[in-house]
């Protein structure tokens, strides 16, 4: 769907540039192409979101990994124990390698919940920031149209057209500048 959408709008602007009243030959469509994923990645400001999210993750696996332990520990006793102990006491054994094992399902999607939740904040003020530094380009650089180069969307395109470095390089001052 957004592939097509694309297309329409290319269409469109493809064919309104010709309906459009040229001042002159010098002033063409001038065309730009961003990958925000990449800027995203390799912007400051990205790489140290991408170092909390991993820290995040780092201690979020530690958490899950250690109560992994617990139960398959608990499964090998009751393993163990199943001939030689009670029939109530199995009982409650399989009750609580039950819970344990409930208990670990929440964790892990709690913290799946977490690092998704987190990441969204992380990256979504970067992205609004590249978007806006991305439309300061176009419009001090006279840009009539500026692509994303989403995987698969964009078929070619030169490498002249490609502005992701200098918006990288831009954000990345803007930033230091704040600071």
């Amino acid at each position: 769907m957004k592939k097509i959408l694309v297309v329409v709008v290319l269409s469109f602007c493809l064919l309104s540039v010709g309906m459009i009243p040229q001042k002159s030959n010098a002033e063409a469509l001038k065309v730009g192409i961003v990958d925000l994923l990449r800027a995203l990645n390799e912007s400051e400001a990205g790489k140290r979101a991408k170092a909390d999210l991993e820290s995040l993750i780092k201690s979020k696996q530690t958490s899950i990994e250690e109560k992994g332990k617990n139960i398959e520990k608990l499964k090998a006793e009751l393993e163990k124990q199943a001939a030689i102990i009670s029939a109530e006491a199995k009982k409650a054994k399989e009750e609580e390698l039950e819970r344990l094992i409930r208990d670990y399902q929440r964790v892990v999607a709690d913290s799946q919940a977490e690092v998704k939740k987190k990441e969204g904040e992380l990256t979504g003020e970067i992205l609004k920031d590249l978007r806006e530094m991305i439309n300061k380009i176009a419009q001090e650089e006279g840009y009539n149209l500026i692509l994303e180069n989403a995987e698969g969307l964009v078929l070619y395109a030169n490498k002249s057209l490609d502005l992701t470095d200098k918006v990288i390089k831009r954000y990345n001052e803007s930033k230091a500048g704040k600071k």
